[in-house]
């Protein structure tokens, strides 16, 4: 689940850099944009493809990716999730019958991706940073190559993203956007391949922004308790709902509650999240 924002329609998919090439999925909507990016990743002149989130299980775009693949004279080798929401990973299982590829993601058995854990397919290298928050499985993939990384809905092409509180969490996030600054910092990512929404040329102006963004509304809901809390009662509405109405009164009520997932996860991360 994401922030809300409007569909754009310059952005239609297509190649980033070299190495990496976006079919995107005819899902769009208020929370995934304008719909899943899946990520076709083939080193020049490769023929083995690593497929990144292949999406819904939508029978015309999986055909549609499948022909990208051929149309590079490839076949799938691997197939990446960057977590296990529906819009990115409910296809996997028919992905992988269609493919004869292996589906790896983080914790579901014995080919668990791990932290730091370098793949090989084809000449092309892919490193596995995991970044926890919006999820707990959450993972973004780096092609040090070109220093690109894919970030599932940690950071989105626009607006932000939601934690999805009780699997994700806020201290999960805060954490890994502090790993995408030092990232974005040492110079080890430049742009950004999101699952959601357009490619992100300066990766370190969009994750600071993110960090920025993350604090100021941390700071909103932490004054809204203190303004709502006096005011609490038996048989009142719970104190989520009353904080969204706040902290969110500018953004259109058909993502609150999205954004309610946000606030409960700032609420436990503050201490005050109603028993």
């Amino acid at each position: 689940m994401r922030s809300a924002g409007a569909a754009d329609p310059a952005w239609q998919g297509g190649a980033w850099g070299e190495r990496a090439h976006a079919v995107l999925c005819p899902n769009p909507s208020p929370m995934t944009l304008e719909g899943t990016n899946t990520w076709v990743l083939l080193e020049p002149g490769g023929s083995e493809a690593v497929v990144v989130d292949p999406g819904p299980l939508d029978e015309a775009h999986l055909a549609a990716v499948l022909d990208h693949v051929s149309g590079r004279d490839a076949r799938v080798a691997l197939t990446l999730l960057t977590h296990g929401h529906a819009d990115h990973a409910e296809s996997a299982d028919r992905w992988a019958r269609l493919t004869g590829a292996p589906v790896r993601r983080c914790g579901r058995g014995h080919d668990d991706l791990r932290e730091g854990e370098r793949l090989e397919v084809g000449g092309l290298e892919v490193l596995v940073v995991p970044t926890p928050g919006h999820t707990a499985d959450s993972l973004s993939f780096l092609l040090p190559a070109e220093q690109v990384l894919l970030t599932g809905d940690t950071v989105l092409g626009r607006g932000t993203t939601v934690v999805a509180y009780p699997d994700g969490d806020l201290t999960s996030y805060l954490e890994s956007l502090e790993h995408l600054r030092t990232l974005t910092g040492s110079g080890a990512v430049s742009s950004i391949a999101p699952g959601h929404g357009p490619v992100v040329p300066d990766a370190a102006g969009v994750v600071e922004h993110y960090w920025r963004h993350r604090h100021e509304r941390l700071a909103q809901v932490r004054d809204a308790v203190a303004r709502l809390r006096p005011s609490d009662e038996p048989g009142r509405r719970d104190l989520a709902d009353r904080v969204v109405e706040q902290v969110y009164a500018d953004t259109p009520r058909a993502v609150w509650p999205a954004a309610r997932l946000s606030v409960l996860a700032q609420l436990d991360y503050l201490g005050e999240l109603d028993g």
